[in-house]
């Protein structure tokens, strides 16, 4: 029974938790897609494994039809995120700027968002839960920001207000403490 307590102390001891680490092999069924064609727009996006192994968020957002947006998400099963403070994405994107999403209740109308800056060249982008504001199709609700308690959804959204073809690759996402 020595194994019980060595097993608590490595739980305790864990300062990451992966939400998805990218391979070629990869199985990305619980990854979905969304364009503003649900509201009329033209925009497409897609999300492959691409021959790396990352994942490959990539398309063109268009203005027409009052379009403009694209965005990859991912739902999971509730996740405890009880003593994380951060997400953590190795991505390599393209110059522009993305938003990242998280939902507590994949059943919310809002997400909790915050835009990240891409170099076009790898990083590891970290986004503190705190920092993290309660939106509405682009608006910012009154109420308290990300405690991070659970997780049951985590998508990336391009939408900056001009037309242009985007590619982004994912590692890795993470929660750290």
């Amino acid at each position: 029974m020595k194994i019980v307590p060595f097993l608590v102390l490595l739980i305790m001891l864990q300062t990451t938790l992966t939400i998805f680490n990218f391979t070629s092999n990869s199985n990305i069924d619980q990854w979905q897609v969304v364009n503003d064609g649900v509201m009329g727009g033209r925009s497409q996006g897609n999300f492959t494994i691409n021959e790396e192994g990352h994942g490959l968020f990539q398309g063109y957002v268009s203005l027409e039809n009052n379009g403009g947006f694209s965005l990859v998400q991912h739902r999971f099963k509730t996740l405890d995120a009880t003593g994380y403070s951060t997400i953590v994405i190795k991505l390599k994107g393209d110059g522009k700027e993305y938003q990242v999403r998280v939902k507590k209740d994949k059943y919310d109308y809002y997400s909790y968002a915050r835009n990240i800056a891409t170099t076009g060249k790898w990083q590891t982008i970290e986004v503190p839960f705190d920092k993290m504001i309660p939106q509405f199709r682009g608006r910012q609700l009154n109420m308290p920001q990300f405690t991070g308690e659970q997780l049951e959804e985590i998508a990336i959204l391009i939408g900056n207000k001009r037309a242009e073809n985007f590619a982004l690759q994912i590692a890795s996402i993470s929660l750290k403490q």
